[in-house]
């Protein structure tokens, strides 16, 4: 399901109201997010991610809503320690908006960052001509937009825009 939003976004998955169980998941995964950075604090791990900056043959930015976090994001997560960044990202993005098909896909930065407690190893890659089919429903993604570079939305996370400033001269 499409809905126009003011700021010329256009959202997937859901309408403005999720239903009394997304509402309850949510809950339950920001209580278990909580408890995770509980963990991160005492242990202060070392962690790697991947996160694409996913732009439409329209050369619109794909941003998700994730149940468990604020504010609009980059796709992506965790990977491997040895494992690549182009495959965890587009291992992410199958898993998070239904990845169909992609163009190049090209390092952007690796931002080495401390959040949530950990230390963590970002890798910012730009997947170029991204397709996708919205699941349905995920237990992660609430929703997922499509937004102009110059217009994104309202509510973007700190982290994102950070990302998308750094990398912004190499679209």
């Amino acid at each position: 399901m499409e809905l126009p939003d003011p700021a010329g976004v256009i959202a997937s998955m859901k309408g403005p109201r999720p239903p009394f169980r997304d509402r309850a998941l949510r809950l339950l995964l920001t209580a278990a997010h909580r408890l995770l950075k509980v963990n991160w604090f005492v242990r202060r791990p070392r962690t790697f991610g991947a996160h694409a900056l996913a732009l439409t043959p329209g050369r619109k930015v794909v941003l998700v809503k994730l149940r468990y976090a604020p504010g609009w994001r980059l796709p992506g997560g965790g990977r491997g320690k040895d494992e690549d960044p182009r495959d965890a990202v587009l291992r992410e993005l199958r898993e998070e908006i239904g990845l169909t098909s992609h163009g190049r896909v090209r390092l952007a930065a690796e931002l080495d960052e401390a959040t949530d407690y950990k230390h963590d190893l970002a890798s910012l890659l730009i997947v170029e001509d991204v397709r996708y089919a919205p699941l349905k429903w995920s237990w992660e993604v609430e929703r997922i937009c499509e937004a102009e570079l110059d217009r994104l939305p309202s509510g973007l996370s700190r982290r994102a825009e950070r990302w998308i400033d750094a990398v912004r001269d190499r679209l």
